[in-house]
């Protein structure tokens, strides 16, 4: 087993303020999933499903936003200032995967 020295990781450094408000919305969305379950096994009807997996997906859009922004304040920012181009090349492509 490799050391963590030789480690490829990648890892981003989170203010505690930041790292607060992603897993405060993950959790929104975890507890949103438990309700869908239930609504589920209890044969709600369908359409009422449908309107809350549809307010799953803007809790995770919402999530992605948040994230998106920090990851381009932080890191973008960072390889940008240092003339490097290598997470705005990563960026540009996670972009256009995420819209096609």
């Amino acid at each position: 087993m490799a050391d963590e020295e030789s480690c490829e990781c990648r890892h981003t450094q989170r203010t505690e303020e930041e790292r607060k408000k992603l897993l405060t919305r993950l959790k929104t969305v975890e507890g949103q999933i438990r309700g869908i379950e239930k609504m589920v096994e209890n044969d709600a009807y369908c359409p009422d499903i449908v309107m809350q997996v549809s307010a799953v997906t803007n809790a995770l859009n919402s999530f992605n936003k948040l994230l998106l922004a920090a990851h381009i304040r932080g890191c973008v920012t960072e390889d940008i200032r240092e003339g490097k181009e290598g997470k705005v090349d990563e960026l540009c492509t996670m972009l256009q995967k995420l819209m096609k």
